[in-house]
């Protein structure tokens, strides 16, 4: 089965062309296209596509804002979609903001058609497009956008066990799997059980996601080293 996709952005020819890359990809399925937040927001929730194409600037309800109602829990307590952010500037607040809201990714408007199946492909897969250590690099550039750590009554990793709280931290420096089992001493499979459970447990979607929750919560924080910790001298 291929991937349903729709498109909001409030050009026309915009969407025409985004559409015309799409309709030639094997695969992939567009079924709508917005012209606004609102209707993006809608429409989305009448034809459920697997990934909804977010411009960032749009009149009415941004991208942003639409992409935050879009990864909420719907009535069965899984998002109405996954969200690829389109942005005409690079690394700007906008895209700060639509990772915390939830987006999987974002691509600049002149990626090319290539580049564009290949985002749409990875984030209809269940990953994200950037890798967390991206995300840290981008998170510590924008960090005066970034809320004050929540008071530790509402901060949503308090409940985390020891071992979560070591991966979460590791993930969150842009760690592999691969790398987090040889730091934490573990099997592969047990890490990925855990990033696993605490996708579940935390609400989120994808690593980055997890990421942008530990600078959230002040488990990592601007300027902290992206790397693994040296190792301790013998």
């Amino acid at each position: 089965m291929g991937s349903r996709i729709l498109i909001a952005d409030d050009q026309p020819l915009m969407r025409a062309g985004l559409r015309e890359c799409l309709t030639s990809a094997a695969g992939i399925d567009v079924v709508g296209e917005a012209s606004d937040g609102y209707q993006a927001v809608d429409l989305a929730r009448r034809l459920r596509p697997d990934v909804v194409l977010m411009d960032v600037r749009m009149p009415g309800l941004d991208g942003v804002a639409a992409t935050r109602h879009l990864t909420a829990p719907d009535a069965d307590g899984r998002p109405v979609a996954r969200v690829l952010m389109l942005t005409t500037f690079d690394l700007d607040e906008y895209i700060v903001e639509g990772l915390r809201a939830g987006a999987s990714g974002f691509l600049l408007k002149d990626a090319s058609a290539e580049e564009l199946v290949r985002a749409i492909r990875i984030v209809a897969a269940g990953d994200a497009l950037i890798a967390p250590a991206v995300t840290r690099r981008l998170l510590d550039r924008y960090a005066r956008y970034l809320p004050s750590p929540r008071p530790s009554s509402e901060d949503p990793i308090r409940g985390l066990t020891a071992r979560e709280l070591a991966v979460l931290r590791l993930v969150s420096r842009g760690l592999s799997n691969e790398e987090i089992a040889a730091r934490l001493h573990l099997a592969r499979s047990s890490v990925k059980s855990h990033v696993s459970h605490l996708l579940g447990k935390l609400g989120r979607t994808d690593r980055v996601q997890l990421v942008v929750l530990a600078y959230e919560s002040g488990l990592v924080r601007p300027g902290d080293p992206i790397g693994p910790d040296p190792e301790p001298s013998a």
